[in-house]
């Protein structure tokens, strides 16, 4: 019999032997291998050919790597999965841990706009992978490749933790489900718990058909499934793992910045460039000052999602103009 809303009857099915009889891409299993730190942990980014192109999200991604605060050693353990050959051999050009996973005839090359079917996708495909990788016996942390390593987060990542996810905005409480969690950094361990609750995750989307996985994320965590399966989760604070929706004020703690509340690759990568900037005037300060200035992020892409609309809505107004002419 389905207990939870008649759409996961085989969810007994996944404890089972069975379900890790599976066979696994023996690529994959080889970059997992070579990536992996001491305790079976990777890195993870996913990357398309509009995000890798020269100048575009990878190349400011890997230079943030380069630029952070003992944070280039992570790129020994960082693993890169691509959706296309392009974005894969625009990574093996410049990274040695690339991935290009299967994607049964689906295009992700270009850019994926928020909430287009092309998007929704690529999301819901991102959970199935990361299921695969904990089911592989890795523990990752995901990063999306928007997101600037400007520290070493383990430093402040909880101890005995099943999961934990960075925030849009966060109330000050890294236990409150109230929360509202962004799925593009997270930290997860392998276990029956987690590898659970991404097939959980994953398999949702057919409840909630009109959300991505975030938002869907949002639905299911309070859940008496996930309740029961005694998942630790934790929420990690916007101080140390801060973005645009809710910056990381002070540049002595923050681990990473990430291009939330941005819309658009265009100013994804125009405003991601001044926190760059911003950064390198702060690590040039002498060690003495660091603590006793009080530098600000000079970025503000919030604004983006008034000019995205505006920009749809100047594209209206050309295409009735241009059925106009035409008729």
């Amino acid at each position: 019999m389905c207990k939870w809303r008649g759409a996961f009857c085989y969810l007994d099915l996944l404890m089972s032997p069975l379900a890790h009889m599976v066979g696994y891409d023996p690529k994959l299993a080889s970059v997992l291998r070579n990536a992996c730190m001491k305790d079976k942990t990777v890195i993870i980014t996913t990357l398309n050919d509009a995000w890798a192109e020269p100048g575009s999200i990878f190349d400011l991604f890997l230079e943030s790597f380069r630029l952070g605060n003992q944070t280039k050693k992570f790129l020994n353990h960082l693993v890169v999965i691509t959706w296309d050959q392009k974005a894969h051999a625009r990574c093996l050009a410049l990274h040695k841990h690339c991935y290009q996973v299967e994607t049964k005839g689906d295009n992700f090359t270009g850019e994926a706009f928020f909430m287009t079917a092309d998007y929704l996708h690529m999301m819901w495909r991102r959970i199935e992978f990361l299921g695969t990788v904990l089911d592989m016996g890795y523990n990752f942390v995901f990063t999306d490749t928007d997101i600037m390593w400007l520290r070493d987060p383990f430093k402040q990542f909880y101890k005995d933790t099943d999961f934990q996810i960075a925030c849009d905005f966060f109330n000050g409480n890294s236990y409150d489900l109230n929360n509202h969690p962004n799925g593009g950094f997270n930290y997860v361990k392998s276990n029956k718990r987690t590898i659970l609750f991404y097939k959980f995750w994953f398999n949702s989307r057919n409840a909630y058909p009109k959300l991505h996985d975030q938002d869907v994320l949002n639905k299911i965590k309070k859940d008496s499934f996930v309740s029961n399966m005694k998942l630790k989760v934790r929420f990690l604070s916007t101080s140390y793992f801060g973005g645009f929706c809710q910056h990381a004020e002070d540049f002595n703690k923050v681990s990473t910045m990430h291009a939330n509340c941005c819309v658009g690759l265009e100013n994804k990568v125009n405003d991601l460039k001044i926190l760059l900037e911003d950064w390198k005037k702060y690590v040039a300060l002498p060690e003495s000052k660091k603590n006793q200035s009080h530098p600000s992020w000079s970025v503000s892409c919030r604004t983006s999602f008034e000019r995205a609309k505006q920009k749809k809505q100047k594209n209206k107004g050309r295409l009735r103009r241009a059925l106009v002419v035409t008729v």
